[in-house]
């Protein structure tokens, strides 16, 4: 299990996953915050990056904030 700090910021010309040295990792997502749409997307981008399936994701924190604390069961 897995605990990671993400910035996300939606409407993104490109979906992207950084991580940086120091602090949140960010992560760029060509979704709306509508709907749920853009966690949903984040989700997808890191169940692929991780190689794990998309139920082994989960949001903590942070589902209607551009700041979150998501969990990877790897």
């Amino acid at each position: 299990m897995k605990s990671i700090r993400i910035k996300v910021k939606p409407n993104a010309k490109v979906s992207s996953l950084q991580e940086t040295a120091t602090g949140p990792w960010l992560v760029q997502i060509k979704s709306p915050p509508v709907d749920g749409k853009a966690n949903q997307e984040l989700i997808s981008l890191l169940s692929t990056h991780f190689g794990c399936p998309k139920s082994a994701v989960f949001i903590k924190s942070g589902k209607g904030s551009r700041l979150k604390l998501v969990q990877i069961d790897l």
